[in-house]
């Protein structure tokens, strides 16, 4: 009796073992992502970047750091908000679909979100130019009270508490200390790797193979070096600087543009040039998102330049186009997605999400 007992009650235990099994919930696999190819790129025929990084060298720990830290949502006040929340890699680091940036607590922004990428070439940041420096940058939205609405010392700490950020931390710079300028360092060597110079219009270019651009996309080509060309200048597709491109204001803003870290009223409803690099992917468009299609954006130029307070020169009486000039403008611009930024898993989530 005493054997047959035992017996019972250890397949009763295999029994409810086995049930356990297969009811929980695999754990969830997250693949370990690729780091390599680390290196500064200056393509042929671009100019020198603003920021160079003989003073951050490159290497593989610093830049898996700044993934890291790029897809946290600790770095915001309640835990809910990353860089990666806003920056999303398959629309080339846009917000997909969002016409303003939105932050904890269901908050809402004033301005979109901007795709990134080139990063090391900006003399500044921001629709208004606000930040002038890459390693700078992430301060902005880490501290704006409508995205991350935290404060960088509680940043420090809460990543000094972490032993996976301390070991992280040592492993890129050699000690386990978290201080500012080492979380500077890190994300600028993750988002200075976000390069994008390998497009259908980069291989063209390059006269790669037999690449080439179909009619409709040569025509749109050479509007664009007509029309368009100079504020968003070859090869990086914009002269970073500000300009008032005639959006009619919003009374419910009142966005003041480059005006608003300048003071000077003659930089009112000035905005930075974007790249146009990536542009069929990084809907909607302009600084505070309020056209969702190419074309609305050509119409605007075509006919509907309304706000005369400081507005480029080359815009007065707007930029004519015909149904046709619009269609192949769209054309060319659809051959400047780099599909090699948008798949790279090296600058994907590491966390899986």
């Amino acid at each position: 009796m005493f054997f047959n007992k035992g017996k019972n009650s250890f397949v009763a235990g295999c029994a409810a073992m086995l049930l356990v099994s297969a009811c929980s919930v695999d754990p969830k696999i997250v693949p370990v992502l690729p780091a390599n190819d680390i290196r500064e790129v200056i393509p042929d025929g671009w100019p020198q970047p603003v920021y160079r990084f003989e003073r951050n060298p490159l290497g593989e720990k610093g830049f898996i750091l700044g993934r890291e830290l790029f897809y946290d949502p600790l770095l915001s006040k309640d835990n809910t908000i990353s860089c990666g929340s806003c920056h999303q890699q398959f629309v080339a680091f846009a917000h997909a679909d969002h016409d303003v940036s939105h932050g904890i607590l269901g908050r809402l922004g004033t301005r979109n979100a901007p795709a990134l990428f080139n990063l090391t070439w900006h003399p500044s940041f921001m629709h208004d130019g606000g930040v002038n420096h890459i390693e700078n940058q992430p301060l902005a939205p880490v501290e704006n009270p409508l995205e991350m609405d935290e404060k960088i010392g509680n940043v420090i700490n809460k990543l000094q508490a972490s032993a996976k950020y301390r070991r992280l931390f040592n492993d890129a710079f050699g000690s386990e200390e978290v201080t500012y300028q080492r979380f500077a360092q890190a994300f600028a060597q993750f988002m200075g790797m976000l390069y994008s110079y390998n497009s259908k219009y980069d291989i063209v270019m390059r006269k790669e193979g037999t690449a080439s651009f179909s009619d409709e996309e040569q025509r749109g080509y050479n509007l664009f070096r007509a029309k368009c060309a100079t504020c968003h200048k070859e090869p990086l597709f914009s002269d970073f600087s500000y300009h008032n491109n005639g959006l009619p204001v919003k009374p419910s803003v009142n966005d003041s543009g480059r005006a608003h870290i300048t003071l000077n009223p003659a930089d009112l409803y000035k905005f930075k040039t974007p790249s146009l690099r990536n542009i069929a992917l990084t809907k909607p468009y302009m600084h505070d998102g309020r056209f969702e299609t190419l074309e609305q954006c050509l119409n605007h130029y075509n006919g509907g330049v309304t706000n005369p307070v400081n507005l480029d020169p080359q815009l007065q009486g707007g930029i004519p186009l015909s149904a046709q000039d619009k269609q192949d403008l769209i054309a060319f611009l659809k051959t400047l997605t780099d599909y090699k930024l948008l798949f790279d898993k090296k600058f994907a989530d590491p966390n899986g999400q």
